[in-house]
Formats: C-alpha cells, structure tokens, sequence
C-alpha cells in the first residue's frame, strides 16, 4: 500500500495494491503489518481496529459531522466499496494549527482508496453517485452516550459537499447538530 500525506496532520490517503488480470483483481483492503509499518510512524502510535460498520445510502445522503467525545474518541479507516462519496474530515481539536479546517478526498469503487481519519475529527461524507456502500474501521467503540456532531450544512465551515445542499438528505438529528460558532462555544 501507498500512504499519501495530506495538508492535516492526522488524515492520510492510503492506496492499496491492486492485481488485476482477466479474472477480475484482488487487493489485501487491510493488514495490520503494513498499517503498523507504514501508518503508525506518520501518527506515532499503533492502531488496533475494534469495530467495523457498514452503511449503504442513496444519492444527495449527508452524514455527519459525527464524532465521539474523550475518552471515547476514535480513529477510522474508511472506504467506499460500491459507488463514490466525498468524505470530509474535521479538525476539531483544540490548539491544533489546523483547527476548524476540514480536508476532502473522493473514494470510490474505481479508485479504491482509503481514508485514515484519527481522533480529534470530526467526519461525515456525501453520496455522490445513485447509491453507495461505505465501509468503515474504528478503533474505539460505539459508545451512544460519547456520540456528538456538528451541522454539516454549516456555512462558516466552507465545505462544498458537491451536492446542492437544497437536494441534501440529512437525518433529524445531523440536521438538529449545533453549526461550528455554536459548537465551540460549548
């Protein structure tokens, strides 16, 4: 695997081997040699996956800005094995030199690249294609009483989800998510 550094520290593209022949391809989407090799230098410590989820939405779909409050913060692997999404990470740690910038990448099924996300963000993605089946590792788990967001559809964030936000489908509760100014102020 190929790991790309991106303007935020903490967020790393990683691009797997592909093998393709006339059968089809394969690709290792995970060994935890190479991550430890490879990705816990960059973050300077090793990750241990604890929990994997799966989702599968409809074009328009926003999810997010989620993440988990300390002591449950997670860091995520995540991919999109059917379709394409804009996934978008957040910073939201305080004092970070990057803070309340977020960064986006497009993973798909064509490109089959995967997002390293560690804690301290916050994370959501758009559906960009008729459906999507996106794929994600943590490595905390889901702890409902840790669980927190930020509106997504918060200007001040300047985020383009690429999607118009008029045609966005968003759950109650994302939609209900304090927007950034708010958020800090808590």
């Amino acid at each position: 695997m190929d790991v790309i550094t991106t303007p935020i520290e903490g967020l790393l593209i990683i691009e797997p081997k592909i093998f393709n022949d006339s059968r089809g391809y394969f690709f290792e989407s995970y060994s935890q040699r190479e991550f430890d090799e490879k990705v816990a230098p960059l973050i300077g410590r090793q990750i241990r996956f604890v929990q994997d989820n799966e989702s599968m939405s409809s074009y328009g779909v926003i999810r997010g800005l989620h993440y988990q409050k300390a002591p449950f913060a997670q860091s995520k692997l995540v991919r999109c094995i059917k379709g394409r999404v804009l996934d978008i990470a957040l910073d939201i740690r305080e004092g970070s030199p990057s803070f309340g910038q977020h960064f986006a990448v497009e993973l798909s099924e064509e490109n089959r690249r995967q997002f390293f996300i560690d804690k301290g963000f916050a994370h959501g993605f758009a559906v960009l294609s008729d459906i999507a089946i996106f794929q994600y590792k943590c490595d905390e788990f889901y702890h409902p009483e840790a669980e927190a967001g930020i509106n997504p559809t918060d200007k001040s964030l300047g985020i383009d989800w690429r999607i118009p936000l008029e045609a966005a489908i968003l759950s109650e509760k994302d939609r209900l998510c304090p927007g950034f100014e708010d958020w800090k102020k808590k």
